[in-house]
């Protein structure tokens, strides 16, 4: 009786490590993929929120000449996901924020319908970072909840100023303050060139991160808001502009559009 001879191998029949990584991460992605994206951009005054925002439109929709009062939708297609982002006032960075701006922040969440959004976006400039800059953050998201930081991602804009440092060595440079915003985020962060306008290739990385976390942390609930009414302060005064504008030129035009008013509830929140 004849042995059986053995199969030999050739190279076609041994898989490319490489190729087969890529192929993995592609079937993640795709796995991940979601129809529909809400976002919820969050940041004191002048770091580059509303232009983020214009960003990820790829067009002039959110306000850049004065600080927004109240929040503002705005809808786009993105590689087949419809993206809403919603646009909030930003906080004061060395003065108590005023309530009806609070309450006004946290109707930016109900304004993603009932399902509630899939992330915040919380957007930091790059640049030095202190500790009120760490306390104003935790003061404000912690309107959304303590379970606001599963959703949240950090991202990091004016990157074009590190010239020639890592984000990650300007993480570490920076010290404690940054270091624990990051890690209340599980350290999910971006950092975005709001530079490029119209066509940008850093919008799909953004998305499927937005889609990572996700899918790792579900959506968040809307009911995690504690309902009581913000506190009044008398001597705050909503007209008066705070904290100090960066001198950027963003290179982009002042779109005019309209913004939707708040409504009358005790917590902020509509359905």
């Amino acid at each position: 009786m004849d042995s059986e001879k053995p199969i030999q191998s050739t190279e076609e029949d041994v898989p490319d490590p490489e190729e087969e990584e890529k192929r993995l991460a592609a079937a993640a992605r795709e796995a991940n993929r979601l129809p529909e994206l809400r976002l919820v951009l969050l940041a004191w005054r002048w770091p580059g929120k509303s232009l983020t925002g214009n960003t990820i439109l790829g067009r002039e929709e959110f306000r850049l000449e004065r600080a927004a009062e109240f929040c503002v939708k705005r809808q786009t297609e993105v590689e087949g996901r419809q993206v809403t982002i919603i646009d909030t006032p930003g906080w004061f960075s060395a003065q108590d924020t005023p309530s009806i701006y609070q309450q006004e922040m946290v109707r930016g969440a109900a304004m993603c319908g009932p399902s509630g959004p899939h992330a915040f976006l919380l957007v930091i400039p790059v640049g030095m970072f202190t500790e009120v800059d760490r306390a104003r953050i935790e003061e404000h998201l912690a309107l959304f909840g303590d379970r606001v930081w599963r959703h949240t991602l950090v991202v990091f804009t004016w990157a074009d100023v590190l010239r020639n440092i890592s984000i990650e060595r300007h993480i570490k440079r920076e010290g404690k303050d940054l270091q624990w915003v990051l890690e209340k985020c599980k350290r999910r962060y971006f950092v975005i060139n709001n530079y490029i306008f119209g066509e940008h290739p850093q919008l799909r990385q953004l998305l499927e991160k937005v889609e990572k976390l996700v899918a790792a942390e579900g959506i968040y609930n809307l009911e995690e808001v504690e309902k009581k009414p913000l506190e009044k302060n008398e001597n705050q005064n909503p007209n008066r502009e705070l904290g100090a504008r960066p001198k950027v030129n963003s290179g982009l035009g002042l779109a005019k559009v309209g913004v939707d008013p708040p409504q009358n509830s005790v917590n902020g929140l509509t359905n």
